[in-house]
């Protein structure tokens, strides 16, 4: 049985996160962490995340496309992994979807810029972390939690 407190604990810390931490597999070997704008989401399961398309990340991405995302909230010392794949996303209703005002600073030749990228992560599973205490959750487990106001 999952802890629908840690369940409402993680959605609320995804909530209150503006920026992620994207950690994606190196040509090398090692891990490569990059800060993103949390832009869309659904629930714990997939987030949408734009970024440019001639990054490196882009092309590590397209040869492994395994990554993690991690969330923290500094004051509560609390902290959410979730780990699963990401697609790379060019069509234009994923690019509407995440467009907004002030976009043309990154993607100046508008929402039709061949460097302009959608990212749509699937998560697996999930780490919580909080109150000295680590919870391992798949996402599956998820959905059959009802929260209430806790």
């Amino acid at each position: 049985m999952i802890d629908e407190k840690v369940i409402f604990e993680s959605k609320e810390l995804v909530e209150n996160s503006g920026i992620v931490m994207v950690g994606t597999n190196g040509e090398d070997g090692y891990p490569n962490i990059k800060s993103m704008m949390r832009l869309k989401y659904d629930g714990l399961k997939k987030f949408w995340l734009s970024t440019n398309t001639s990054t490196k990340r882009v092309e590590l991405l397209k040869k492994d496309n395994k990554t993690c995302l991690y969330f923290v909230d500094e004051n509560k010392f609390a902290g959410l992994m979730l780990v699963g794949t990401i697609e790379i996303l060019q069509d234009r209703e994923s690019k509407e979807m995440l467009w907004s005002e002030g976009c043309d600073v990154y993607y100046p030749l508008g929402i039709d810029d061949p460097d302009y990228t959608v990212l749509c992560f699937t998560a697996e599973w999930g780490n919580y972390y909080r109150h000295l205490k680590n919870v391992t959750f798949k996402i599956e487990d998820t959905y059959n939690v009802v929260i209430e106001n806790m």
